[in-house]
């Protein structure tokens, strides 16, 4: 593995806010607030020493205003983006003498502000946007109307999610709340169901324990408020569908504030079934690696009982966590690559690359060697929806919704009702480095502590200070980006964000 900030001139030395790798030819698009949409190659270097690097190869320049997401469809013929002001474009894939080039197909325009992110559904039929006009808008692609507008959230929407399996939408919002829209059509329009999202749970609060056992127990708020330095909330589903990540997390332990994310298992999406161990910024973003990988058998402490291993990213403002689903350390962890806040994450589908775009103009590469993640598993389709389990080990097997958690594996507690879980924040990071696990056998977690805090029906220890990480990580040089002058990266150039929270 190798990787680093490619120090190019990505979008005229502005933020790059947004990127995504095309499903089939690799290539890299990003936007950013110099208002274009550009596609790069993205080559390795042959020696096997240097940075993999980015060519620039075409520019899309329809958009108006600062480009917030883009997403390609999973066939790879077209290229969603959102932009300032609420348009939405849709670009066809054309063949040509010269090779391929992008045109318009349509404009959607119905959201009168700001799109902060996108997903589309899994046949590609249909899109859903995320505003800041507090709305989602489920689009149908192939006609370019409105399907649906869910309503709800009373504050910008930052972040949506369509399940792969096409169930349900999950939605968050800087008014602190998650909201899980299910699909239960009416009727039928020329033979198919006609669909129809209902909001069915929508996550706010969660029991806090108190550590004074005479007052009663309170709740708090599950995730960050409108102040979070941040435009982004970018949630995602695995590729399988079983479980769902939501990032911009936060549980307060006394009067410390710990930064997490939540995984939802998709047979109770009505509450959290695990935390994620603290990060030391807030969360901002979730992708999961498109490809399943065999389960490698040497390591049995992981939270998860599935048939092979899934590989997620999760990105705070600063730093760059990936984790599998077979070890309960992540087993990477980047910091100090950017001098700005982090704004999206994308992998190829080979697995071979992951892209990290920042405020700072810049973004980072990361290579994995043949294999390196492992071998793919043989049935990587997710055609069926196996039992997904979630596990910690113990004698006495928990269950939490489909995953089933067993607590003594990871030299871990587990003490709740229903499912209890203890996790330790990663090491203390040095800036320009990269750690690396050795191997998911040696990610061991120890964690102490009398009194563990309640979230629902599981308790997460964060007692920090009493734990232990026992992963030996391996360093690797890196080179941080030069510091850009022309223009900040808490800002964008173009025009003030309806945001009121600057990034410093």
């Amino acid at each position: 593995m190798r990787g680093g900030t490619v120090q190019i001139n990505w979008h005229d030395q502005q933020p790059v806010l947004t990127l995504d790798f095309h499903p089939v030819s690799g290539r890299l698009a990003t936007g950013g607030s110099d208002h274009d949409v550009k596609i790069w190659v993205i080559a390795s270097d042959d020696s096997g020493k240097k940075l993999p690097t980015a060519t620039y190869h075409s520019s899309l320049s329809s958009h108006s205003s600062a480009v917030n997401v883009l997403r390609f469809s999973p066939s790879g013929e077209n290229l969603a983006s959102g932009a300032d002001g609420g348009g939405i474009i849709l670009w066809k894939l054309h063949s040509t003498d010269d090779g391929e080039s992008w045109k318009v197909h349509k404009s959607f325009l119905f959201h009168h502000k700001d799109v902060l992110d996108l997903q589309w559904s899994k046949n590609g039929a249909f899109l859903v946007s995320a505003s800041v006009d507090n709305s989602c808008i489920v689009w149908d692609a192939n006609k370019g109307v409105v399907q649906q507008k869910l309503d709800g959230h009373l504050h910008y929407v930052q972040g949506v999610a369509w399940d792969p399996l096409g169930q349900y939408i999950a939605s968050l919002s800087s008014d602190r709340t998650c909201r899980i829209y299910a699909n239960k059509p009416q009727g039928k329009s020329k033979n198919t169901e006609k669909m129809n999202f209902v909001c069915q749970h929508t996550l706010v609060k969660a029991e806090h324990q108190n550590h004074d056992e005479s007052k009663p127990t309170a709740k708090a708020h599950l995730f960050h408020d409108e102040t979070l330095p941040s435009f982004f909330r970018r949630l995602a589903w695995s590729p399988d569908g079983s479980f769902l990540v939501l990032p911009a997390g936060l549980r307060k332990y006394s009067s410390e504030v710990i930064n997490t994310a939540y995984i939802m298992s998709r047979r109770d999406l009505s509450r959290p079934a695990i935390q994620l161990p603290g990060a030391s910024k807030a969360i901002v973003a979730v992708r999961f690696c498109p490809i399943l990988f065999r389960l490698r058998g040497s390591q049995s402490d992981g939270f998860f009982k599935l048939p092979y291993r899934v590989i997620f990213a999760v990105a705070t403002l600063d730093s760059l966590y990936v984790y599998d689903t077979e070890s309960v350390a992540p087993i990477l962890i980047h910091a100090g690559l950017h001098y700005a806040a982090i704004t999206d994450i994308a992998w190829s589908s080979d697995a071979k690359y992951l892209a990290v775009s920042s405020r700072d103009c810049f973004c980072t590469i990361i290579e994995f060697e043949n294999e390196e993640l492992g071998q793919p598993h043989n049935d990587s389709g997710t055609k069926e929806l196996a039992e997904r389990n979630t596990a910690c080990e113990n004698t006495k097997p928990l269950k939490v919704d489909s995953m089933e958690v067993d607590a003594g594996a990871s030299k871990a507690k587990l003490e709740a009702s229903s499912a209890a879980v203890e996790v330790t924040p990663p090491p203390a990071l040095a800036k320009n480095s990269i750690l690396r696990t050795k191997e998911a056998a040696e990610g061991n977690v120890t964690c102490e502590n009398d009194n563990p805090i309640a979230i629902d029906s599981m308790e997460v220890d964060v007692g920090a200070n009493k734990a232990k990480m026992e992963a030996t990580p391996v360093v690797v040089q890196t080179t941080p980006p030069p510091v850009s002058t022309k223009n900040s990266a808490s800002s964008k150039p173009t025009k003030k964000r309806i945001t009121p929270i600057a990034i410093n």
